[in-house]
Formats: C-alpha cells, structure tokens, sequence
C-alpha cells in the first residue's frame, strides 16, 4: 500500500481544495508512491512525535497543524521544526497535515466536537460563498438517464442532506455536422433538430473537471454542448464553526462544568453568566474569536472556541457567553476524527494515535 493511498483517503473526506489561502496542508515531507509500513496521527508533529515513529516502525505521520507553515529559507536544525524536518527525512518518515479543509467541512474538526457536546441541528456557522457552480448540458432523451447518473456520480447534485439534484426541461436542439464530422445523430452538411432534455445541477467548483469528464464520457455526443456558471449561492457544507442545539437545556454552571470535564479539566476562561439556561451552542476548534458576532447572530446562548484576547471578551456584551478552553483542547478530538476516517476504509491497518501530549500551554 502506498502513502497517497492513505492520503487519499483524508482528502476524499476534506479535499485540499478546502483549506484556506493562508494554509499549508498535504503532503509536506516524503514520496507518496512509497509504501507505508503504518500512520502515527497527532495534532503537532514535534521531535518526541517522530521519535515514536521511528520506535514504531511508522513511515507516516498525519498531523492537523503543518510543521512547515511559513516559508523556509534555510534548514540547519536550528529550530524545532527545522530538527524535525532533517530528522524526519533521515528516516524516511512522511508527514502529511490535513488542518483548516478539515475545520471547513461540516463533519470535520467541529462536527467531532458537536458529537462530544451532543448537539443537534447542526449548521456551518459561516458558510463559504463564491464556491458553487452550475453545470448545464443538453442530452437526448433517450440517453438522459445515462448522462445525469454519470455526473451524479461524479459529485454533483447535493444540496444540504439531499442529493441526485437536478432540474430538467424538454426542448429542441439543432446542429448540422461538416464534413470532419461522424455526427451520433443527423447527416453531414444537414441541420439536424433533436429532442433533447437540459439538465441543471448544483457541484463545488473544484470537482468541475472531474464533472465534465464524466459527463462528456456518458455522453452520446461527439461535441456535447454544455455550459458553467458561477454562483453567489453559500455552501452551507462548507465553512467556519458550527452552531447546534442540545435535546435538553442546561444550568450555564452545570454546562461549563460538563465542558471543563469534556475538554481536560483544565479552567476555562469565560464571560459572566446570564442566569438563563443553555439550549444553542455554537463551537469553533482552534482561534475562533473572529466568529463572534456570526454565533451571535445565529442566536448561540454560548460560544465555544479559543485563544481570544482581553477585548474579545467584551463583544459578548451580555448577548452570547464566550467559554474559551484552549487552542489544543478544543483540536484535541481531531486525531479520533483521522483515526476512525482511516480505519472505516482500511479496518485492518496499522493506525495508532501518538501518546505524545503535543500541548504547548501548562496549567498549574
């Protein structure tokens, strides 16, 4: 088995197309068409990391933060990503980071952390927009079934929890083949009307190609016409944070202690409690202070994220409360998250979470 099978495999659940710009997630270090020997998950790659690699006989790691993330201009060991990097490469160690396409799709790092909380009706807090297209081609009739089975397949048509979306109206089409032509229907140098069905369907722009292919592929055309559009639409699969509810409202107190125990038990920084209960709950793992009027907005009795500063706190004003508990605390769940998305497509292979407490931050 190779690396890019594994790869493949998180990036099939949270493409790359995903992250953000600033981002640096894939593969960082190694060959992906060598064959792996087993995958150490964690969420920073740091040397203790590699270190239980190289015990384990592992050749790949996935981490959720990438260890190069800005760019380097040198490598001579002095610093702790330049000691990982040399080290990682002498022993043939790959390391892969799956990090904001993973925050970005519903299901990912803040579906992980819904599932832990137990909340319900889930939503993308901020949904991304400018990433939807519309796909258009004309298909006759007796072949429609074909074409749109085939760009289903391909990923197009799903809107929210449904799929297979398509509209589809009858028409008239006319061409007439040159003489280069080996027309599928009609003579050459004849204009030749069909019976034709316009298919419409909703796709991500970065499977269009992947789209286009199968569609060409099924269909009967030799020039099949089709057209793409841009949409202003949001994608609400796709995004920042994630608001939810729980089955049944909590004491704030009793909540935060649920959160505190849920989290690591370590202190959680928040804002002043308003005496109501908890019903709506909005999360974002990592830095999510910049979400705060959006969890507002959607009505979250509580915000659940990290590493906001002294004047974040005062944006709650008495609106939301914001429970900070920690950068790594709340990232911690991702390396389940990995673990489980492997194993339900390689059940039988060496999958092992690091034993290494990557976290930066003490408390005393």
């Amino acid at each position: 088995m190779q690396i890019k099978t594994v790869t493949e495999i998180i990036e099939a659940f949270a493409p790359l197309a995903l992250q953000e710009k600033y981002d640096n997630a894939g593969l960082l270090i190694g060959n992906s068409e060598r064959p792996v020997s087993g995958v150490l998950i964690c969420v920073d790659v740091t040397e203790a990391v590699i270190n239980e690699a190289i015990l384990m006989h592992i050749n790949l790691i996935i981490a959720h933060h990438p260890l190069i993330f800005n760019g380097l201009k040198k490598i001579t060991g002095q610093d702790e990503v330049e000691r990982c990097i040399i080290k990682a490469i002498k022993n043939d160690i790959a390391i892969y980071a799956a990090h904001t396409n993973v925050d970005n799709v519903i299901d990912g790092v803040n579906g992980r952390i819904a599932d832990k909380i137990g909340l319900i009706n889930r939503r993308i807090l901020q949904p991304k927009t400018g990433m939807l297209v519309k796909l258009v081609t004309f298909v006759p009739k007796l072949h429609v079934q074909r074409v749109r089975e085939a760009i289903f397949e391909a990923g197009a048509g799903h809107i929210g929890n449904y799929d297979a979306c398509s509209y589809n109206s009858e028409g008239y089409g006319s061409f007439r083949a040159n003489s280069k032509a080996t027309p599928f229907v009609g003579e050459v140098n004849k204009i030749h009307y069909e019976e034709e069905t316009r298919i419409e369907v909703i796709l991500p722009e970065y499977i269009q190609n992947k789209v286009i292919a199968s569609m060409i592929k099924a269909h009967p055309y030799e020039e099949p016409a089709y057209d793409v559009f841009r949409l202003l639409n949001e994608y609400r699969q796709v995004g920042s944070g994630l608001t939810g509810e729980l089955i049944e409202a909590e004491n704030e107190s009793d909540f935060l202690q649920r959160i505190r125990v849920l989290f690591g038990g370590n202190p959680i920084r928040h804002t002043a409690l308003s005496g109501n209960k908890i019903k709506r709950v909005a999360v974002c793992g990592g830095s999510g202070s910049f979400l705060l009027q959006d969890a507002i907005k959607a009505g979250a009795d509580i915000f659940i994220s990290a590493d906001f500063k002294y004047h974040d706190f005062f944006g709650a004003e008495n609106k939301i409360i914001i429970a900070d508990v920690g950068h790594f605390e709340t990232e911690q769940f991702t390396k389940e998250l990995f673990f489980d998305i492997i194993r339900k497509k390689l059940p039988t292979f060496a999958v092992h979470i690091s034993k290494v407490n990557t976290n930066p931050i003490i408390y005393s």
